[in-house]
């Protein structure tokens, strides 16, 4: 049986778990996110799951332009994310979703593909999420396998694109979190 949209939603759940913790006085805090407070990473995942259903009904990049542009949080932050996360999950589920195929910005790929990297960005921001308010860091423990094998394998692709810091070593001993921490260049 086909997980991939199960594991997004646990991913999502994971992010928004963390989103429902920020107090007022947290959404200028600094994330481990290089210039990055906590508005603007949830403003980033917000941002990606609006992308989600125009992207899933067959829409290119060029045709959703920059509509999603800017802040997309308004005066409830919370709400924003709870409404983008739903709207992007009800895309996925949609029958057929899974094997349909999404206009990428660097390429076509299958809507599984595409599912996927949403997980892996909301498993590892959450982390940031997390670490940013000083809450509990600690993450599914089935997402951190599947995203650490898709990002393990894709090292050094994650590597060369500029969308990570370089890779921070850990102990040889190190739990598969930390490994995947270290992995997107954030230090445990």
């Amino acid at each position: 049986m086909d997980k991939t949209l199960d594991w997004f939603g646990r991913a999502q759940e994971e992010f928004g778990r963390r989103v429902h913790m920020v107090r007022p006085d947290q959404w200028s805090c600094a994330t481990p996110c290089t210039d990055w407070q906590v508005r603007h990473l949830v403003n980033h995942l917000v941002v990606e799951q609006l992308w989600v259903p125009p992207l899933m009904a067959g829409q290119t990049v060029a045709e959703v332009g920059d509509r999603f542009d800017g802040d997309q949080l308004g005066d409830d932050p919370v709400r924003a994310w709870d409404e983008a996360a739903a709207a992007a999950h009800a895309a996925f589920a949609a029958n057929g979703a899974m094997d349909a195929t999404v206009h990428l910005s660097y390429a076509d790929r299958p809507g599984r593909e595409y599912c996927m990297e949403m997980m892996f960005d909301a498993v590892v921001h959450s982390w940031d999420l997390a670490r940013a308010l000083e809450a509990d860091e600690k993450l599914d423990p089935e997402l951190v396998e599947q995203v650490y094998a898709m990002a393990e394998s894709q090292a050094d692709l994650l590597a060369s694109s500029g969308l990570f810091a370089e890779r921070v070593p850990v102990p040889d001993d190190a739990d598969l979190q930390s490994r995947l921490i270290g992995l997107t260049g954030r230090k445990p």
